[in-house]
């Protein structure tokens, strides 16, 4: 009989496995954020919860450092979830789901890119931050879970996971922000 500890190992094994074939969407994402910080423009990255997590992380690679014996200048990567007292400000004095979309607007430029993290797909903050972002001029890549949700078909490019299960989507997603990130370092830094 297979213990829990297996079974989840298994389901996440399967996501990975399932990665494989988003493979050329990958690769247009790799694209896409080699073009934005190849030209001196900024990646802006966004999510709730443990996407937030995520996306604060990702953006501190590329600020710092990405891999220990990589040493480079840093690239221009903001998270657009600031601090907590922007996020209760705006919650408070506007609306929780204004909270991207309001950075956004003073943070992003046409030609940014914004990236998006959600498990779910259905956040109206995500939402309202991917349709300022076309509003702008700035480019998104949404990595999304659960098919998609009500996110899906508005970025430029959706990264989708069939996958349901919460932990399990997130594990794939900081694996495909680290897969792509590190691609581009590579593709910035080579001589």
């Amino acid at each position: 009989m297979i213990n829990n500890l297996e079974k989840q190992i298994l389901r996440s094994k399967k996501i990975l496995d399932e990665i494989i074939f988003l493979k050329d969407k990958i690769n247009f994402a790799i694209k896409m954020v080699y073009k934005t910080l190849k030209s001196k423009k900024k990646i802006l990255i966004c999510g709730n919860g443990g996407s937030a997590a995520h996306a604060q992380h990702l953006a501190a690679e590329f600020l710092v450092r990405l891999r220990p014996k990589v040493n480079r200048k840093p690239f221009a990567a903001i998270s657009l979830a600031q601090d907590v007292s922007t996020i209760t400000a705006c919650g408070n004095d506007y609306d929780y789901h204004e909270i991207f979309s309001r950075n956004l607007e003073a943070l992003g430029v046409k030609n940014d890119l914004l990236i998006v993290i959600s498990t779910s797909g259905n956040s109206k903050n995500i939402i309202k931050v991917l349709k300022k972002a076309r509003t702008k001029g700035i480019k998104s890549i949404a990595l999304l879970g659960m098919k998609g949700g009500k996110a899906k078909g508005i970025s430029d490019l959706d990264i989708i996971l069939s996958e349901t299960n919460v932990a399990r989507i997130q594990e794939a997603q900081i694996f495909l922000g680290h897969y792509i990130f590190e691609k581009v370092e590579d593709l910035l830094i080579r001589k």
